[in-house]
């Protein structure tokens, strides 16, 4: 499927939104888990495993498929501190992606808790069972998501200054694309346009003809 080179790939686009979707949702429930006590948090917490794992999932498609359809060009005029950040920036962002459920994993291992996605399916414990490292691995989760969260906003910041202040097309790459170019007429087209067959009574380079003369009376 051919795609403009100024566009991420169709795939790729469906599945950052689909991802987006996902980590908002997280945010959501990690909030409602620190401010929760009770069946709801037992609740959020049965929503928060699943979630974290598909995010998880979708990062470890999501880099091979980035890596074979390319991302587009940015601009030529970006200052090169802008390039540098944007390119930086992307890099933590699937850092933290893979980071956080890998170590929200590992933290419930070390804490001897199951992680359970669904009914009946159980994951297996990446950490020893620990309480020391149960303790350190959910501080740093903590930290994480606070630094994750930052980013996110340094990155919808980003976006919609391309999208509304620069208008360079960034933003659209990644959104609805770049529309298709007007189909420019064919050059037979254009001299068949500019050929008159039958030229106009008012041109002054037009031929003149002899009018007809009307036959005597035999």
């Amino acid at each position: 499927m051919n795609r403009p080179p100024h566009d991420f790939h169709p795939l790729l686009r469906v599945v950052h939104w689909l991802m987006a979707a996902m980590v908002l949702a997280m945010l959501f429930i990690g909030v409602g888990m620190v401010s929760t006590t009770g069946p709801a948090y037992l609740a959020l917490l049965a929503l928060h495993r699943p979630v974290g794992i598909a995010i998880l999932i979708l990062v470890v498609l999501r880099l091979p498929l980035r890596l074979v359809t390319g991302s587009p060009p940015l601009p030529d005029d970006l200052p090169p501190m802008q390039v540098l950040a944007a390119k930086g920036s992307h890099v933590l962002l699937y850092a933290s992606m893979a980071a956080m459920p890998l170590i929200g994993w590992a933290m419930l291992a070390a804490g001897g808790y199951p992680v359970e996605l669904f009914s009946g399916l159980m994951l297996p414990p990446i950490a020893p069972h620990d309480l020391w490292l149960y303790a350190l691995l959910r501080q740093a989760h903590t930290v994480i998501a606070v630094l994750f969260f930052a980013l996110i906003l340094a990155h919808l910041c980003a976006a919609l200054f391309h999208g509304l202040v620069r208008r360079d097309g960034v933003l659209r790459s990644m959104t609805v694309g770049t529309p298709p170019s007007p189909v420019e007429p064919s050059q037979g087209d254009s001299e068949a346009s500019d050929f008159d067959v039958y030229p106009s009574a008012n041109d002054p380079d037009a031929p003149e003809f002899p009018e007809a003369q009307p036959k005597a009376d035999e």
